[in-house]
């Protein structure tokens, strides 16, 4: 009975590891047909005017108890200085993972409640910098960035819809020449190069913009960046400017960006094969360079259950190389898991830097009152 025991482990153990290998090698073959919906796309009904003037259209606005973004990590001391002025508008991330449907459904409880968890970790980044407002959306689901159907930019399309409307009520919704903050991570940092591109940049609203964070989505300096009507954020005290970063821990392989990206024009219509990606080091707010791991603030390191976190400071450095993506050295303790194939970070993009941001955000707000 003993050795049949130990024939049943050592069968367990083998088919683990053969699991993780396939992982390794197949990776996104794997998750494009787990996650790639079969069904076909299904036109989103259009909302009635002024929708998102509605309380239950946001996971976060200031008059909402127990707003997500009001979160902070466990042992953070209590903000005592005065808040920030600003009004914050964030986009949260693919949180909607289901195969059924290209678009979340705006009542779908599980992605709902994996979206207020993005927000408590990202959005809080910038609550004391202003008040955090961050939209429901139909979202397109994860696998519609597995694939390159038609029915992946549609249901890109379909969301976006959703964010515009929402940014047109949180714009009228605030007073007028309030500073703005706006910031998005993965899906919702690519709608916020959509929205810099189509409703901010050559507008009046641009001149209230105090910094751009898109987070955790490809920007090209050469073919991206002269559409989004703001410059690359090059110093920490800059205002009016935009920061991105991709994190990967050491060795990194970007493939699964660069292929797809490589492969597409940039908003200028310049192609972006071997173009300079937009990397703001987070620890030092400057475009490009590194810094040590004693330059690091806080990051947060979540609990199991990805409701609360602990700060741990000093432990991970990051530097830019030379085609842009953010590396971190060797994989931090900590964050094993959600990383994705190539040793990409892209889950913890906020939360490795998180003390770091918001001291950013203050930052640059700052300045931009001084102007």
């Amino acid at each position: 009975m003993a050795r049949k025991f130990l024939y049943l482990i050592a069968f367990l153990i083998v088919l683990a590891i053969a699991g993780l290998v396939a992982y390794r090698l197949f990776g996104v073959q794997l998750m494009r047909l787990a996650m790639v919906p079969g069904a076909p796309f299904a036109e989103q009904r259009p909302m009635p005017a002024n929708e998102w003037a509605k309380r239950a259209m946001w996971h976060a606005r200031p008059d909402i108890p127990g707003n997500p973004a009001l979160w902070l990590p466990r042992g953070y001391p209590a903000d005592t200085s005065p808040h920030g002025d600003a009004a914050v508008f964030f986009i949260h991330p693919t949180s909607f993972l289901d195969r059924s449907a290209w678009n979340a459904s705006l009542d779908d409880e599980t992605s709902n409640e994996r979206a207020r968890l993005f927000i408590r970790g990202q959005a809080s980044v910038f609550n004391h910098a202003g008040e955090v407002w961050a939209p429901k959306y139909r979202q397109a689901t994860f696998g519609a960035f597995l694939t390159g159907r038609r029915e992946a930019r549609l249901a890109l399309d379909a969301a976006f819809r959703d964010v515009d409307a929402a940014w047109s009520e949180f714009l009228a919704s605030i007073p007028p020449g309030q500073p703005i903050i706006i910031a998005g991570h993965s899906q919702g940092a690519l709608h916020l190069v959509r929205l810099l591109h189509e409703r901010i940049a050559g507008r009046p609203v641009a001149r209230r913009i105090v910094a751009a964070y898109v987070i955790g989505w490809p920007v090209s300096v050469e073919a991206d960046l002269p559409a989004l009507g703001l410059p690359a954020c090059a110093k920490p005290d800059q205002a009016r400017c935009i920061l991105s970063w991709q994190s990967f821990a050491e060795p990194a392989d970007p493939s699964q960006i660069t292929d797809t990206f490589d492969a597409t024009a940039g908003l200028t219509a310049k192609p972006r094969r071997g173009t300079h990606l937009l990397c703001t080091n987070p620890l030092t707010g400057a475009r490009g360079g590194a810094a040590p791991a004693r330059a690091n603030l806080g990051a947060v390191v979540a609990d199991s259950d990805l409701k609360n976190g602990t700060l741990q400071v000093g432990t991970i450095p990051a530097r830019c190389d030379p085609r842009g993506f953010l590396l971190i050295g060797a994989p931090p303790s900590g964050f094993g898991a959600y990383v994705l194939p190539g040793n990409n970070y892209h889950v913890f993009d906020y939360s490795l830097f998180w003390s770091n941001i918001r001291a950013d955000a203050a930052r640059r707000l700052a300045a931009f009152e001084k102007r």
